[in-house]
């Protein structure tokens, strides 16, 4: 069985992860940061999504030498000149809380008008794998900021985030539906096929 490691510790990716993964590369075993010994892992220092995903799978794969894949993503909001961007985690201060980021977010786009409050979900996906070329790829989900937050699925901004083509923020939609469209979806799915003929599949 191949097995690679997701450098998260979030258990909402990983379900993603090996949704998407597994149909299309069989026998994968997906590890998360909770089934291999901890590591430090390195600070979200860079400028751009995809630096933030290549430098989360360097330091996987340098301390547990498998193959691994890591992500770094947001929502970039056209009437903030695509802030918060590589800051959403945090947009509300360090300590990650989705709750406030997003209660900020609503807050920094009151005034607003509707047809101003274009947005997209950005996802930069990386796999490194000693002795290769490092892969990344991108997904993106466009839509818009509604003003109130919706739904109880999903994580961080999915609340307050609707689709292009959906009345439903994505915490409203099923699995199945956000996955068809998610920009970690789409993200995944391109990188499926890289893992495959890279672990053999």
């Amino acid at each position: 069985m191949s097995r690679v490691l997701l450098a998260s510790n979030n258990q909402k990716k990983l379900e993603e992860l090996r949704r998407i993964l597994t149909p299309i590369v069989p026998g994968i075993e997906v590890l998360g940061l909770g089934d291999v010994p901890p590591y430090d892992e390195p600070a979200e220092t860079e400028p751009t999504f995809e630096g933030n995903a290549l430098l989360k799978a360097h330091a996987a794969m340098a301390a547990t030498g498998l193959p691994s894949i890591a992500d770094d993503s947001g929502i970039c909001v056209d009437a903030l000149n695509g802030m918060p961007g590589v800051l959403s985690a945090r947009w509300a201060g360090p300590a990650k809380d989705n709750h406030a980021n997003n209660l900020l977010l609503l807050g920094q786009l009151a005034d607003v008008p509707d047809e101003r409050r274009g947005a997209s979900f950005v996802a930069a996906v990386a796999f490194v794998r000693p002795h290769a070329e490092d892969e990344i790829v991108i997904g993106e989900m466009r839509g818009s900021v509604i003003r109130e937050l919706r739904g109880t699925g999903g994580f961080g901004y999915d609340v307050l985030f609707a689709a292009e083509g959906y009345d439903r923020t994505t915490a409203e939609l099923s699995v199945e539906e956000k996955d068809a469209i998610s920009h970690r979806g789409k993200a995944l799915r391109a990188l499926a096929p890289i893992v495959a003929k890279a672990l053999g599949g």
